[in-house]
């Protein structure tokens, strides 16, 4: 006799896939989104739903998680040999794509997860700032006054601030890259390569 067990689990990981999959597309134009209509938008019910998320908070962060993941793949791909300026204006330019894309997402999950979940899921990407950061220490580009971790939180404020400007319309699409890579070059950089001194 073949156990129905293993189907039934398979079916139960479609309908998350669906679920997580239709959450991510809304919540990542509509911050607001609400239950029933990421329900209906994967092709289950609310009791479905609920049956895999218990809270609205479960589901925004499997969609927080599974945007991350996808952009973990786009991130580690970017080449950050070099001069680490040069690897961080690569960094940026791609870490800006992904923030401008998940920027309603990111405020859906501010309203539900605690700073310190949506900080550690950010990890991989802190992670990888931090690193080109200790680089151009090493090489003389980038300042050494201040804490590796206040400028990798820097970074990511000035990225989540450009998307918020961008958002509200206030920063073109084409000058966004441009503007969040100089503003964080500048703050890096150390006081004989900063222009502005």
């Amino acid at each position: 006799m073949t156990s129905t067990r293993p189907r039934r689990r398979a079916d139960a990981e479609r309908s998350i896939a669906r679920i997580t999959a239709a959450a991510r597309d809304l919540l990542s134009r509509d911050p607001d989104a609400t239950i029933d209509a990421i329900a209906e938008a994967a092709g289950v019910g609310r009791m479905t739903l609920y049956g895999h998320f218990k809270t609205r908070a479960d589901l925004v962060e499997a969609a927080l998680v599974a945007v991350l993941e996808a952009g973990e793949a786009t991130l580690s791909a970017v080449d950050l040999s070099g001069d680490a300026r040069d690897a961080l204006s690569r960094l940026l330019a791609s870490s800006w794509e992904l923030v401008a894309e998940s920027a309603a997402l990111l405020a859906s999950a501010q309203g539900v997860l605690p700073a310190g979940r949506i900080r550690e899921l950010h990890g991989g990407a802190g992670d990888r700032v931090a690193e080109l950061v200790r680089r151009g220490r090493d090489q003389g580009v980038f300042r050494t006054d201040l804490p590796v971790d206040w400028l990798v939180n820097v970074v990511q404020y000035v990225l989540h601030g450009a998307a918020e400007e961008h958002r509200g319309g206030r920063i073109a699409t084409a000058d966004a890259a441009r503007i969040v890579d100089a503003t964080v070059q500048s703050v890096l950089a150390a006081p004989s390569h900063n222009p502005h001194t």
